[in-house]
């Protein structure tokens, strides 16, 4: 990489890529959840990432670049480490208390690209851009908070009793 429209472009198909590798892993970390409140956040936050993709598609064809072919090597090792945890753990509160610290590390990762993406685009003069990225953002300090409370309100509490 060479200019700022390669740098913007690399942090782009990173991107998408943890996306698409959050997608996929959604529904496995949904299917071992005990807590109703912790499914239906995972749910809802699967509907938005399918935005997210869409949203990163959008922004790659109005900068004229392809998406796919890049691996997110970052979101790989969350989701490898996540599921080497589960492994060790059995259904429960304390799977769920797992759960969320692996999805919040999903969503810190995605956070970080999104705010570096946005402050680029943003400094690009790349205003439509730079408000997709701002969305998206939004969208995942959202579902960070939401993760904090179902994990303060509900999940820890329980899995320090069992």
């Amino acid at each position: 990489m060479k200019t700022m429209d390669e740098f913007m472009e690399h942090i782009i198909q990173d991107l998408y890529s943890a996306e698409t590798q959050a997608l996929e892993t959604m529904p496995q970390l949904a299917q071992r959840v005990q807590n109703d409140q912790l499914r239906q956040a995972f749910q809802t936050h699967q509907r938005e990432t399918e935005g997210h993709v869409k949203r990163l598609e959008q922004i790659a064809q109005q900068m004229g670049i392809e998406v796919e072919g890049e691996t997110c090597m970052g979101m790989q090792g969350i989701i490898d480490e996540a599921q080497d945890t589960l492994a060790q753990l059995e259904d429960g509160q304390l799977a769920d208390a797992a759960i969320i610290g692996a999805a919040q590390k999903m969503e810190h990762y995605e956070i970080a690209g999104y705010g570096t993406a946005r402050t680029l685009a943003q400094q690009a003069g790349q205003t439509q851009i730079a408000d997709l990225l701002e969305q998206t953002l939004n969208e995942e300090k959202a579902t960070d908070e939401k993760l904090t409370h179902i994990a303060t309100s509900s999940v820890n509490p329980k899995a320090a009793q069992s």
